[in-house]
């Protein structure tokens, strides 16, 4: 990327070093990940912007072996080794009762916090899908009891990375368009 040294700002190279070496990260080591590792991650959630502020997102902190084989399902057999998985759900009515519009989004970008807070204290984690798919969501709906009104929106299991996972380079300048398509 020419230019982008000169145009960084002062003091932003650790967190453009945590975005471009975060990782989907699928198999983990035995050791466990720490209650105060699990705050964290969810306070990075949590601290992502939101349409209308509503914070519609409600976490589930998945531990127990049973839980997580059940959520387990199809491609993401991963959730089963982890350590820990957390369910990042929706509210998908807003304050009035009215459907929340913006959920997924919120949820998108409260994920994306968590992943990168992952990277940033050496633990691995990958973003495994659940909404809209009714088979990926129906398990998770009926392995945590969500009520009628949260929906799950993915699962990211996490944990210490056993191998030695790299980063994609996904910077494609033909997909920028300036000013018009």
């Amino acid at each position: 990327m020419a230019g982008f040294e000169q145009d960084k700002p002062s003091g932003s190279q650790a967190v453009l070093d945590n975005i471009h070496s975060r990782k989907s990260v699928r198999s983990f080591t035995e050791e466990p990940v720490t209650p105060g590792q699990v705050e964290i991650l969810l306070k990075a959630a949590m601290s992502a912007p939101s349409g209308k502020n509503q914070q519609p997102w409600r976490f589930v902190v998945v531990r127990e072996q049973a839980t997580r084989d059940k959520l387990a399902v199809g491609f993401n057999k991963m959730i089963a080794k982890a350590p820990v998985a957390i369910v990042v759900c929706g509210e998908t009515k807003d304050k009035t009762g009215a459907d929340n519009k913006n959920w997924t989004a919120d949820c998108a970008a409260a994920t994306e916090n968590l992943l990168l807070a992952a990277e940033a204290l050496g633990l691995g984690a990958v973003w495994t899908a659940c909404y809209p798919y009714d088979e990926r969501m129906n398990p998770a709906i009926e392995a945590l009891g969500l009520p009628g009104d949260i929906k799950p929106y993915c699962i990211v299991p996490i944990g210490h990375p056993a191998g030695n996972d790299k980063p994609k380079d996904k910077w494609k300048p033909e997909y920028i368009h300036h000013e018009k398509w």
